[in-house]
């Protein structure tokens, strides 16, 4: 499958509020292989709180592409910088989701640092994500729009301009941070408390009226039906160091339980 079909399958799966993905901070192409052999729709690669290097990340766009199926792969750089923003896509990624965007204006901003000229800031230069040159004009006047823009609402301003968010142009989907949006609102890690229930029913309730979907993270397993339950259309379940470590810690306690029994 092409880098671009593989684009636009996955921006088909987040407009039918089907899409499931998978987190990663472990920067080792292995990580990216198992998530497309277990079938998952991306992967959000983590560069706002991971030591993870451009290098790194190329290598994990790659290792996606070889992987068997379509494997998607969506990059959160550290900030809404357009030059750490243009230096992801040109790696060929096929989205970015930017953390911390509190207006519309912000929003803009974003938009036009994925764009190019005269839709946006972007400079133009045949990387990978123009087949280092044999897709150039090909990626530059068209493909690049079908990238995906996710905007990161994680904060009491975020939430209440989450509409205007929505509405700019480029924008293709919303996603609540949990853990800073909820020290945000003083309630951190207080995951059923009234205030953040209510901030994320509000997000979702102002996707759902400009037809824009809207996300969050389960970081187990069993909060996935919580938040379907809840009106998230898209999810990015597991992370994968806290998967390697509670699997860990099971077999732990597996082999302590048999060994008492057995004694």
């Amino acid at each position: 499958m092409t880098e671009e079909s593989t684009t636009e399958e996955l921006r088909e799966r987040f407009d039918a509020g089907s899409a499931l993905g998978t987190w990663v901070s472990i920067g080792h192409p292995m990580i990216v292989e198992a998530a497309a052999r277990a079938e998952f729709d991306f992967v959000l690669v983590d560069t706002e709180h991971t030591e993870m290097s451009l290098e790194t990340v190329a290598e994990l766009v790659r290792a996606a592409a070889a992987a068997p199926g379509s494997l998607g792969v969506i990059v959160r750089p550290a900030w809404n910088d357009p030059v750490r923003i243009k230096r992801i896509l040109d790696l060929g990624v096929d989205g970015i989701m930017v953390p911390m965007i509190d207006t519309a204006e912000a929003a803009e901003e974003l938009v036009r640092a994925t764009r190019y000229p005269p839709e946006g800031d972007r400079g133009l230069a045949s990387g990978r994500a123009t087949g280092y040159g044999q897709r150039f004009l090909e990626y530059v006047e068209s493909d690049h729009r079908s990238l995906l823009t996710i905007a990161q609402i994680e904060t009491p301003t975020g939430v209440e301009n989450a509409g205007d968010i929505a509405r700019v142009e480029g924008i293709d989907a919303l996603f609540v941070g949990p853990a800073d949006l909820s020290a945000s609102l003083g309630v951190f890690g207080e995951w059923d408390a009234p205030e953040l229930e209510e901030a994320m029913a509000e997000v979702i309730e102002a996707g759902e009226a400009l037809d824009t979907p809207v996300g969050t993270i389960a970081v187990r397993g069993a909060d996935v039906g919580d938040h379907v339950e809840r009106g998230f259309d898209y999810q990015i379940a597991g992370k994968d160091m806290t998967t390697l470590i509670e699997a860990g810690e099971r077999i732990r306690e597996t082999y302590e339980t048999e060994r008492e029994d057995r004694e």
